[in-house]
């Protein structure tokens, strides 16, 4: 869909007799979700985004009065304006409300922004703009996820692991947003989420076959995070996070052949002190202390204006690293990077999953494997 000249006729519905028992439906519809569906936002915080629907659509204000439909693959723009939604299409505004659901019919998808995705759409105000939340099945949301987070040619078995990984992240968060007017971001931030162009034949499959599975310790369902590639040994989540997780505990990787396991950057120091915002010349940088497995905790920065010390992890954000474990070496003009692995390094490693499933490991002896003491349970 592009961001084409809207200009067909929209037609305004009306309820008519029958109209209550639509009423009816659409305040079933409008209950919470329940535990087969998840609220993930697409656009957050934003001024204006573009819906629309591969199928004709309905639009309904916050009553569930239907507003208008919507012809199939024509978008409409939704506009903020001081706490209140409004429809246009560029030219003429067609109803303003607090909120607007757009639902497809016969099955489509709808439009969000600049991708398709399965489920409805909600759209609210947020204290700067507006905020769009796909309403979607959990399942076909890990459609997406699974292929968006792990490339859909991998071995079946580390793709289930990651479908169930993912489920139990998803499912541990909803259960914390409660109240909230999503469960779940669309980028890095929670999982990667990007609608139909995430999904695969491959990744369906592996969803499909672990449907409604979950990981739990302790009767509950985990905060199943992951990651690319540890370098070798994940970390214990208090080394990272400072927070003792009993299922989070450093275990031997498989990601040797991960293209991230080394790797090596380097940076002038007049480049280090603008991107972490040494005000003077460097003169020596060093790792203060280092976490088991070798991630820099704390780091000191020393210079004609003094000394400067921060998290490894600041470092790493500051420095667009791949992550902590890394050694420096520093000359009079430059510093040179060699780390290894990508990301936080805590519960499983995408790369090590698929070493795994190499060497013949089911999904189940995965997920164990990196989930100490969990259990693989039913939603």
């Amino acid at each position: 869909m592009t961001n084409t000249d809207i200009s067909w006729p929209l037609r305004v519905l009306t309820l008519s007799r029958s109209g209550w028992w639509g009423a009816l439906l659409w305040l079933l519809w409008m209950l919470p979700a329940n535990a087969a569906e998840i609220r993930v936002a697409i656009r957050n915080s934003v001024q204006q985004v573009q819906v629309g629907t591969s199928t004709t659509g309905v639009i309904r204000d916050s009553r569930g009065q239907a507003v208008m439909q919507l012809p199939e693959l024509q978008p409409i723009t939704v506009d903020a304006d001081r706490g209140q939604l409004e429809l246009t299409d560029g030219r003429d505004e067609f109803g303003a409300s607090s909120t607007f659901w757009l639902e497809p019919s016969d099955g489509g998808v709808v439009w969000i922004g600049d991708r398709w995705y399965r489920g409805k759409v909600k759209l609210v105000p947020s204290d700067n703009g507006l905020t769009a939340v796909n309403y979607v099945n959990v399942d076909d949301y890990l459609y997406s996820v699974v292929g968006s987070e792990m490339p859909s040619s991998w071995p079946q078995e580390a793709l289930r692991s990651q479908a169930v990984a993912a489920r139990s992240y998803a499912l541990y968060q909803q259960r914390k947003a409660s109240g909230k007017p999503f469960d779940l971001n669309s980028n890095q931030s929670s999982q990667v989420y990007k609608g139909l162009a995430g999904e695969a034949a491959s990744t369906q499959s592996a969803v499909d076959a672990t449907r409604g599975k979950v990981l739990t310790h302790g009767g509950r369902v985990i905060e199943a995070v992951f990651h690319s590639s540890s370098g070798g040994h994940t970390e214990n989540s208090e080394h990272v996070w400072s927070t003792a997780v009993p299922y989070l505990k450093g275990v031997p990787d498989f990601d040797q052949n991960a293209p991230v396991y080394s790797w090596r950057a380097q940076f002038s120091l007049h480049e280090v002190g603008d991107l972490i915002g040494y005000p003077g010349s460097i003169e020596a940088l060093e790792v203060l202390s280092r976490s088991p497995q070798g991630r820099a905790k704390r780091m000191t920065i020393i210079g004609d204006a003094g000394t400067l010390t921060m998290t490894g992890n600041t470092f790493r954000q500051k420095l667009g690293l791949r992550s902590t474990k890394f050694d420096l070496a520093v000359s009079p003009t430059s510093i040179s990077v060699a780390g290894n692995g990508f990301g936080h390094g805590i519960g499983m490693s995408q790369w090590g999953a698929r070493g795994m499933a190499e060497r013949g490991k089911g999904y189940d002896e995965i997920l164990t494997h990196f989930y100490k003491g969990t259990r693989l349970g039913s939603m």
